[in-house]
């Protein structure tokens, strides 16, 4: 049994940590990147901004149950290198893009090169981590998620510089294959090389265990769907040059939340951490759709982050409860299908809410889901859920709660 006193973040740690950084700084360069093509250079409206976006995340959700399954029989390390060579070749073909439809063909293969790296990295992050800290390990893995996100944006608009697209397709390949690079390095646990063995038991293809959190953060997570989609749209009309503020704001808040309460979902437990999360996630959504001037988005971003520091720790911390080694990458894969899924059902629906009626209307529209969320987990029959109610993750560790399988 892993015990509290255990090191979270050793070199192997690091490591996948690095090479995440590199992914996410080549995925961050896009976000505000990708609108302005598609309504500058390509002529296309909020819809098609919508399917844009929406399409890397539908490539996603298609491989991701199976990219779990990979990664549970033949490791994790392979999935880290293939995915980053994947979204690396991506950004190449970026280049010749000229037209929504090779577009959106384009964002698919990228969305299933993600799918491959983010679980196997996210999964080898959890392997590494002592079970009783293992929230702690998921917020510091956030490291490279939202230090990409925080400062890939800026990066971005600085090579765009009005339309220099190509510029920034080239950059993000490049961070893409770096991180596969160094994916070479890794090392899978121990524990997974039985799971390679012939007549060792198939891994499931959707882990029971992960539906309820996943649909919560489905729901919670559509708002961030429109963050990302239309601030770089929203702030033309509120007299803001671009959007790379309001995106360093929001990552560089996450990061530090997530480094200063890293402990958090593990000391509060993921049922009191996702009610904090989705509650003021969606007050932070509402807050921009209310005060039409940058005062009111930089408010709402800064409630909206505290909502998006905890919700992903928490939903997976709760996933992974009680799992095995062997089924953790079934867990994650399932987990992060619903973040596909909630980013790319997201783009298209709030694509048209803001088609409508306008993007505060599309924000409005995000936080009611929001909520749904947050009425979703306080309701949840999930047996692991009601038992994390006043406990943190190492009460959950040991606790008889048998989670259901296929």
């Amino acid at each position: 049994m892993s015990t509290t006193t255990e090191r979270v973040f050793t070199p192997r740690f690091a490591l996948v940590v690095t090479s995440g950084l590199c992914y996410f700084m080549a995925l961050g360069m896009l976000l505000p990147v990708v609108p302005q093509f598609v309504k500058h250079e390509l002529g296309g409206n909020d819809v098609a901004v919508g399917v844009a976006v929406g399409a890397f995340f539908v490539g996603a959700v298609l491989l991701r149950p199976f990219a779990g399954r990979i990664g549970d029989r033949v490791g994790r390390r392979v999935l880290i290198v293939v995915g980053g060579l994947i979204v690396g070749s991506a950004g190449l073909l970026y280049v010749f893009a000229s037209a929504l439809v090779p577009l959106v063909v384009v964002r698919l293969l990228a969305g299933i090169g993600e799918a491959a790296f983010f679980v196997g990295a996210a999964s080898m992050v959890t392997d590494l981590a002592p079970e009783a800290r293992r929230g702690e390990a998921i917020s510091y893995w956030s490291i490279a998620v939202y230090g990409g996100l925080a400062f890939g944006p800026l990066l971005g608009n600085v090579l765009l510089d009005d339309d220099h697209f190509d510029r920034v397709w080239l950059t993000s390949a490049t961070l893409a294959f770096m991180a596969g690079a160094i994916g070479l390095f890794t090392r899978d646990v121990a524990s997974l090389d039985r799971t390679s063995a012939p007549d060792a038991p198939r891994p499931p293809l959707i882990s029971r265990a992960a539906l309820a959190p996943g649909t919560v953060l489905f729901l919670g997570l559509i708002g961030l769907a429109g963050f990302t989609e239309f601030v770089p749209l929203y702030v033309k009309q509120i007299g803001m040059d671009d959007s790379s503020g309001v995106f360093l704001l929001y990552g560089g808040l996450i990061l530090a939340l997530r480094l200063l309460g890293a402990r958090v979902p593990d000391r509060i437990g993921p049922f009191t951490a996702g009610t904090i999360a989705t509650g003021t996630s969606a007050a932070g959504l509402l807050i921009m759709a209310a005060f039409a001037e940058p005062i009111g988005l930089y408010a709402g971003t800064v409630v909206f982050s505290i909502g998006m520091s905890f919700l992903y720790p928490a939903m997976l911390t709760l996933a992974l409860t009680g799992l095995p080694a062997n089924e953790r990458g079934s867990a994650v894969g399932t987990v992060s299908s619903f973040f596909d899924l909630s980013q790319g059902v997201g783009a298209l629906l709030l694509g048209v809410v803001a088609a409508l009626t306008g993007y505060r209307g599309a924000f409005v529209a995000g936080a009611l889901l929001g909520l749904a969320a947050l009425a979703l987990l306080r309701g949840s029959t999930d047996a692991r859920t009601r038992a994390s109610v006043g406990h943190g993750a190492a009460a959950l560790a040991s606790a008889s709660i048998e989670p259901d399988h296929p």
